[in-house]
């Protein structure tokens, strides 16, 4: 599994993922400020899914059709210290049969909801 995290997921999350073997790649690190609409290219062409605190991607997705990445984490919640988004994908993935591919996946404090892209 392969991710892409937008410009907006701190970069010590960054960090703590590829230290943990995650292959990640960084918009604020490769190409500062693109378009939503770039970032979800990159991710098709590198089948990468996105994580992001950009709720715009759902409409982006749903609304206009502007493409399918390989899929979407969208952090609903306000991280108490910089490495948290990255704890929390981590326990997110030891969950028991949840898939990150292909859908868009709304993570907040209370829940996780997912939506077939």
């Amino acid at each position: 599994m392969k991710f892409l995290a937008n410009e907006n997921i701190p970069l010590k999350s960054i960090y703590y993922l590829r230290n943990a073997g995650f292959d990640i790649s960084s918009i604020s690190e490769e190409f500062p400020g693109i378009s939503d609409r770039e970032v979800l290219q990159k991710s098709q062409f590198e089948n990468r899914i996105i994580l992001t605190f950009d709720r715009d991607y759902g409409e982006l997705i749903f609304r206009f059709k502007m493409g399918l990445p390989a899929g979407i984490v969208y952090f609903r919640l306000i991280p108490n210290y910089p490495t948290e988004p990255a704890e929390y994908l981590i326990r997110m993935l030891s969950i028991e049969n949840l898939k990150l591919e292909n859908y868009f996946t709304i993570v907040d404090a209370e829940k996780i909801r997912q939506r077939l892209i």
